[in-house]
């Protein structure tokens, strides 16, 4: 079995040219998925494993989805003691993003790196 290679004819490679910088306008995909972008994330979207950061009554807390069913999601939650629960919230509930860490509770309130619950670290 043989492989053979052809060059393109020397007037192709001058049928490429190059624009301008900026000397393009934006083609109307690119502008749709600047529009998706600014649709607000969902516990929903998350897959099934995503990790995150949950709000809890005094701290933040690591979850992981563990459970995805049309009307709820569960989460299991590490606890401070070493121990996890699991927590159901609703598929619409809003998170917001701290980089590429999801978020999930009111961000607004405090910071939420400030207050990551501290685990037990004998294991």
């Amino acid at each position: 079995m043989s492989i053979t290679f052809e060059r393109p004819p020397d007037d192709a490679a001058a049928a490429v040219a190059l624009l301008a910088p900026g000397g393009l306008s934006p083609s109307p995909a690119i502008e749709v998925a600047v529009e998706a972008a600014t649709i607000q994330a969902t516990l929903g979207a998350l897959p099934l494993g995503a990790h995150l950061v949950l709000r809890c009554r005094k701290d933040w807390r690591t979850a992981t989805v563990v459970r995805i069913e049309p009307d709820k999601i569960t989460l299991s939650v590490s606890s401070p003691t070493g121990r996890t629960y699991r927590m159901r919230r609703p598929p619409d509930a809003p998170l917001t993003f701290a980089g590429s860490i999801p978020l999930l509770g009111d961000t607004a309130s405090s910071c939420w790196r400030a207050q990551l619950a501290r685990y037990d670290v004998r294991w």
